[in-house]
């Protein structure tokens, strides 16, 4: 009898750790997997030795379909004008790449769902926003709604979702409410938390944005003291749970750089490694943005240099070309370290290892 109540209790036991560990038992699972491959050749680390300066560098950048340098980039993101038939052009595209590409999507639901550009592609499934799952189906019906999306993402050939939105609104007049959960802090982080397991799991990359924020942080005169305890939070969250990536605004944030957009700041990307320990692959908003050329030329730099120079990994820009050739410029006069460029590439290679891409 008093073994099978201790039985009881220890079936009780584990499936509440289960419960309360979030993506912590995968990713043990998966620590555990990696020892066991400790001694097999690390695949990153090869491809990072085979590469010269220019491929490392190309390889920092994430384009679109139709650049002419694609075969040779970090990746490629797909729009709602691409999703005529996504899987062919992601096959095309990946057995033309010198490199296995991140393929990646904006796939948030709501307003922003690129699926929805075609109907057919998935039998005319709706995608609604996280905000309004979370009304219907609560935080349980978000973690189901994120891994069903990234389920069908991965059997048309994506690998990486630049989603959830970890930005925090509750004000309906805010550009960004309708893309944002709209509740409080806690709610959002624990939201993001559930999200980034609910992706990854389907071995689909996930993407926090828009780091640090443009929730309350929307507004740039607010103090650090009150930005770290709540929009960073949810930030906070989803690296603890082990995010892939994290995409970083074009938002200036005064209380810690008044001078440069949080994208191109070497102050904000220092928070995100030092004060928040983030691991993974940062990555740029678009660089195309009128108001970061504008920047740029009025500095009389190459927006792609200054990318790289804040500490980005990932640079979102159309000029691969000259973009590469003012890189090389700058680790020619010592602004960009060959170091650096050899750590960020290696983040690079280690999530495509991460997602099965480098065999």
């Amino acid at each position: 009898m008093g073994g099978i109540i201790l039985k009881k209790i220890l079936t009780v036991t584990f499936a509440l750790l289960m419960l309360f560990s979030g993506c912590s038992a995968s990713k043990s699972v998966h620590e555990k997997k990696r020892h066991l491959r400790h001694s097999a050749p690390d695949q990153a680390e090869i491809k990072l030795k085979s590469m010269n300066q220019t491929q490392k560098i190309k390889q920092m950048f994430i384009v679109r379909p139709q650049n002419q340098s694609v075969s040779q980039t970090g990746g490629v993101i797909l729009f709602s004008q691409d999703m005529n038939d996504p899987k062919a052009l992601i096959s095309s595209l990946q057995n033309a790449a010198s490199t296995p590409l991140l393929a990646g999507i904006d796939q948030e639901g709501g307003t922003v769902s690129r699926l929805s550009a075609n109907p057919a592609l998935t039998n005319n499934r709706a995608f609604p926003s996280p905000k309004e799952v979370f009304m219907q189906k609560g935080l349980k019906g978000t973690a189901d709604e994120a891994s069903q999306v990234a389920k069908i993402l991965h059997s048309l050939g994506f690998n990486w979702n630049l989603a959830p939105v970890a930005d925090i609104s509750q004000n309906q007049n805010s550009f960004i409410y309708d893309r944002t959960l709209g509740q409080n802090t806690k709610t959002t982080a624990a939201y993001v938390a559930k999200t980034v397991c609910a992706i990854q799991k389907q071995n689909v990359a996930a993407c926090l944005k828009h780091f640090p924020g443009y929730g309350s942080a929307g507004d740039t005169h607010t103090g650090f003291a009150e930005e770290d305890q709540m929009d960073l939070k949810p930030f906070k969250s989803g690296i603890k749970n082990g995010a892939d990536t994290v995409l970083v605004a074009h938002v200036v944030i005064k209380s810690v750089d008044p001078q440069l957009p949080a994208s191109l700041s070497p102050k904000i990307h220092a928070l995100l490694r030092k004060k928040l320990g983030f691991k993974g692959v940062i990555v740029t908003d678009d660089l195309a943005m009128g108001a970061i050329r504008q920047f740029a030329e009025n500095q009389h730099v190459c927006p792609e240099v200054l990318a790289v120079k804040a500490g980005n990994d990932l640079i979102m820009s159309e000029n691969v070309d000259s973009g590469t050739a003012a890189i090389e410029q700058a680790i020619k006069d010592k602004q960009i370290s060959q170091k650096q460029i050899n750590q960020s590439v290696l983040r690079i290679l280690k999530l495509k290892e991460k997602l099965g891409l480098l065999k």
